[in-house]
């Protein structure tokens, strides 16, 4: 059983999240609250496998909080809720100890699949972030004027040594920052099938999550940056 608190000061969203976890017979909402100072409080009380924590609340916000959780109990493992998709935001979480980054605009699956995934001790970021980070990383190594960073491009090239043709096309929507919905829905496939591929693709890689997955793929020259 993973136990999780919810940290939102919107009730009504807080209760939407709490509905869509309870789904999952794996998952148990422990306790609730509406912000950060209280979070504190919650954990100690608590002691959760989970805290998904909102970044906007109107006293202590939700970067905060995961800093004072993580300096008083460093196995926390914090995903952040977020409406910015802005690199400074993302950096900023991560760099205090929060293992996840979720959009507000997520879907259900997008929501377990985190769980699960920083339950385990892996991170887990929004698709849409990914794909930004992406873009980020492919400006910065073709800026001309910070030639520290550039990267020759070569031709992409599939590791069809280690993946299907199919892992190859998940890993590469992967990367440009679609949701399993979104890859089910361009190769017409389920998203239970999604799901499968992806595993595999982690399993095969040696990696924890899709994140690692895609940065591990781009320093091989496995996908296009775009």
């Amino acid at each position: 059983m993973t136990n999780i608190v919810i940290i939102d000061d919107h009730q009504l969203f807080r209760e939407g999240v709490k509905r869509i976890l309870e789904f999952e017979p794996s998952f148990k909402v422990v306790a609730e609250g509406d912000d950060g100072a209280e979070a504190v409080e919650l954990i100690q009380k608590h002691n959760p496998d989970v805290v998904i924590m909102d970044i906007n609340m109107p006293q202590t916000n939700g970067v905060e909080a995961t800093r004072q959780l993580i300096e008083q109990n460093p196995d926390t493992k914090v995903i952040i809720l977020s409406i910015h998709d802005d690199e400074t935001y993302v950096t900023h979480a991560l760099k205090t100890g929060a293992m996840g980054y979720l959009l507000k605009e997520m879907d259900a699956d997008a929501l377990i699949d985190a769980v699960k995934v920083v339950a385990d001790g892996g991170s887990y970021l929004h698709p849409k972030i990914t794909h930004n980070l992406v873009k980020e990383y492919r400006r910065l190594a073709t800026d001309e004027e910070n030639p520290s960073y550039q990267v020759n491009f070569t031709e992409v090239q599939r590791p069809l040594h280690l993946l299907t043709r199919r892992e190859c096309e998940v890993l590469q929507m992967l990367a440009d920052g679609k949701s399993n919905r979104g890859i089910g829905e361009t190769l017409f496939i389920s998203e239970k099938t999604v799901k499968n591929h992806v595993s595999n693709i982690l399993q095969k890689m040696n990696v924890n999550d899709r994140t690692q997955a895609v940065v591990v793929a781009i320093k091989n020259g496995w996908v296009e940056v775009r």
